[in-house]
């Protein structure tokens, strides 16, 4: 590939990434409660939920927070594009080390 293919490449990988400003890395999950109350419905086996929960993937076993559920969309949306985003960053590493080798990196 030419140094002119491989920053027009460079370019478009660049924009599959989207507003990086909305990223966010982890797992969204959910998860169903028992709220402890004697008589409750969920004493007898029927826990309360599923409730979502994020858990940031940078801080490793970081802890699991509750999102609540008008935001629960929002957070999914945003956690999908974090996961997409390592494969582009991936690509535009090797072109820009194609185009170091080159001495083309600009």
């Amino acid at each position: 590939m030419s140094v002119r293919q491989l920053r027009a490449r460079r370019r478009a990988a660049a924009a599959r990434l989207g507003d990086v400003q909305q990223v966010l890395a982890g797992t969204l999950t959910g998860q169903s409660r028992r709220c402890g109350r004697a008589g409750c419905r969920c004493a007898d086996g029927e826990p309360h939920g599923p409730y979502a929960y994020f858990t940031p993937r940078p801080a490793g076993r970081g802890r699991a927070r509750y999102v609540p559920a008008a935001l629960a969309a929002v957070v999914g949306r945003n956690q999908q594009r974090g996961g997409g985003g390592e494969a582009v960053l991936a690509e535009i590493s090797a072109i820009n080390a194609e185009l170091l080798a080159r001495r083309e990196l600009r």
